[in-house]
């Protein structure tokens, strides 16, 4: 396929936790770029840096060393070139975690409209926004629950509609279809695609779900902290 933007270009990149004897390297000089319009997938055993990677990539956790450019404007060379991450991350990049982590105090409709109030839409583009994205994951009779009263994959369904509520370019998901049966978790990867087509984003996801393979462009495997093949 034509490949878009370059939205991910990770260069050199490296991370260890602790020192001397207690050294443990989890990514070793990884080179990755991601396109715009790309649905990849990470593999590899756990402990091999998946999760590592996806973070720096999502500028929760600093490399100790290389470079990280996201959307064409480099945030990471030797220090954080961006003072704000916390606006980086609400413009730029769409979380999907394994935990759902929905605020308890709001509804699933709140808990998606939440993220574009951050942003600075109205309420009502907010409330728009977010009945669209619950009735395409088949969770918009669910709008007015909370958290509490939803089930495993409901929860899921309803903190994948959060993270692609303000568009993003660049959607980060780990382990996003643990918690969906197989029809769900191919609706959930297809819809994903249909983003990154549409809305000119790249997708990286960590996962094991074997079921969901057929839907990535590119699986790239890390194994102690290298990438060792594509």
């Amino acid at each position: 396929m034509a490949l878009g933007d370059l939205l991910v270009d990770v260069a050199g990149v490296a991370k260890h936790f602790g020192e001397g004897e207690t050294r443990v390297d989890a990514l070793r000089s990884v080179d990755l770029q991601v396109h715009a319009g790309e649905v990849i997938a990470l593999l590899g055993p756990s402990g091999s840096g998946k999760t590592t990677l996806l973070n720096i990539i999502g500028c929760i956790l600093a490399p100790s060393a290389g470079r990280v450019a996201l959307d064409g404007e480099t945030v990471f060379d030797g220090k954080w070139l961006r003072g704000d991450l916390r606006r980086l991350r609400l413009e730029k990049i769409g979380f999907i975690f394994q935990a759902h982590n929905l605020l308890p105090f709001l509804t699933a409709e709140e808990n998606v409209s939440v993220v574009l109030d951050l942003a600075g839409k109205s309420p009502a583009e907010g409330r728009a926004r977010s009945r669209e994205l619950l009735d395409y994951l088949e969770v918009g009779h669910r709008a007015p629950v909370k958290p509490a009263l939803l089930s495993g994959g409901e929860a899921q369904r309803v903190a994948i509609a959060r993270a692609l509520a303000n568009r993003p370019r660049i959607i980060l998901a780990d382990e996003p279809t643990a918690a969906l049966d197989s029809k769900r978790a191919q609706l959930v990867m297809d819809l994903l695609r249909k983003l990154a087509v549409e809305q000119e984003a790249c997708i990286i996801t960590v996962t094991h779900d074997e079921k969901i393979f057929d839907r990535f462009d590119r699986l790239i495997h890390l194994r102690d902290g290298r990438l060792s093949d594509d």
